[in-house]
């Protein structure tokens, strides 16, 4: 996805729907871990002012990976097949 057009990964809602993804499971983390959480911590621990998003959400994926955090099975599918139909997995 980092390598697609900025603009049509927009408008076709894939990376709104993987941010959500990414953000729900920061999310559960932070509840499991019983810290404070809202929509605004999730944004600048995966520092979204940075000028690549698809780049923060890959990083933000893998350091929640590595604290522990899943992710939500049926999302992941769901946007996984709306990026192959979009040609992005083929």
């Amino acid at each position: 996805m980092a390598h697609q057009d900025f603009q049509f990964l927009v408008d076709s809602g894939l990376l709104r729907q993987v941010e959500e993804i990414v953000v729900e499971s920061h999310r559960a983390l932070y509840t499991a871990e019983e810290r404070a959480w809202s929509p605004s911590v999730a944004y600048r621990w995966l520092r979204y002012e940075n000028p690549t998003p698809v780049a923060c959400l890959t990083d933000g994926t893998t350091r929640l990976r590595q604290r522990g955090a899943e992710f939500d099975a049926r999302a992941v599918e769901k946007a996984c097949a709306e990026a192959s139909k979009k040609g992005f997995l083929n």
